[in-house]
């Protein structure tokens, strides 16, 4: 399995015993399920992000908009947005929270990453998920109950295609003979990480992975999760979360939970990533769609503030 020492995006991100901050687009706080995302404040964002030396930036997929769920995160299609972004950026790695493997066809998300990789310099972490809201699948005529089958399917696919010139694939989705995808990625692979279980073991997720990207949970139930994830570990793969912040004005305001994170001061959030570094988490990436104040001002309090004890690793 490739160690990733020379891809742009993973070194920056990921180091034992390290961690580092990314944020989430759309990077600002909105109401309701969509968001507004002008491109030209989002891009804006973005490079200010950069320039605070967060490490990442991540794009979700959601293919359809489900009115019940509550959240369609980032609007555009993943791969023309992270293009976008990467044509404003320069060295932040690009992260997908999560490609929607089951939803879509295996060599088109090999192309699309591989694409992408080239175009952004390596800079690409593809993060793959089997997909959380059943009403989807009947849009694309893709049982729910199959999804694990689907997700083991494609990271295979996807894995090979890369790797292997000309290779002969069959399965359900691919008979693949006599022909090639190009282009390919210039490490002939790129980080993967699985979203959650994706309706895998932890054996599984440990052996085909390059990384875990996980939840936000609790600081005992994450210790134990990461201290159980490494026991199935030959070598280092990073543990990423995400987290939902609304940062407030007074820093040593204690933290109240929202969905999926909490309000919680600076000085108090500082010590919480410390904990969670302890715990052995690699990465967080957070999301300001619950927040309270503009997001280019809690960008440059987290950039001035926080980020410098939590760096990206240098490249």
């Amino acid at each position: 399995m490739n160690d990733f020492s020379r891809h742009q995006g993973y070194r920056r991100m990921f180091k034992e015993n390290h961690l580092t901050l990314g944020l989430f687009f759309p990077l600002e706080a909105y109401e309701g399920s969509i968001p507004v995302m002008n491109v030209e404040e989002q891009v804006k964002l973005a490079k200010k992000a950069e320039q605070w030396n967060f490490a990442s930036l991540f794009v979700r997929d959601v293919p359809l908009y489900d009115p019940n769920f509550g959240d369609t995160g980032q609007i555009y299609d993943p791969w023309v947005y992270l293009g976008y972004i990467a044509a404003h950026t320069e060295k932040i790695a690009l992260g997908t929270g999560s490609i929607i493997v089951t939803l879509r066809h295996p060599l088109h998300v090999a192309k699309a990453a591989a694409s992408t990789d080239l175009i952004s310099g390596r800079r690409l972490i593809l993060g793959v998920a089997t997909g959380d809201r059943p009403m989807e699948f009947p849009g694309f005529s893709v049982d729910f109950d199959q999804r694990g089958e689907r997700f083991r399917e494609a990271l295979s696919v996807i894995k090979n295609v890369w790797n292997q010139s000309f290779p002969v694939i069959q399965t359900p989705r691919v008979h693949m003979v006599g022909g090639d995808l190009v282009p390919k990625p210039e490490l002939r692979d790129i980080p993967v990480l699985v979203t959650g279980h994706s309706g895998q073991s932890m054996e599984w997720i440990a052996a085909n992975a390059d990384g875990w990207l996980y939840y936000p949970r609790n600081l005992f139930h994450q210790t134990s999760l990461i201290r159980d994830w490494r026991s199935h570990l030959e070598v280092f793969k990073p543990f990423t979360q995400s987290l939902y912040i609304d940062l407030a004005e007074d820093p040593d305001e204690a933290a109240s939970a929202i969905h999926l994170g909490f309000r919680i001061g600076r000085r108090r959030l500082i010590r919480f990533i410390e904990n969670l570094k302890a715990a052995g988490v690699n990465h967080v990436v957070f999301n300001l769609k619950y927040g309270s104040r503009p997001a280019a001002e809690v960008i440059d309090e987290l950039g001035e503030e926080v980020v410098p004890l939590f760096p990206a690793l240098d490249v």
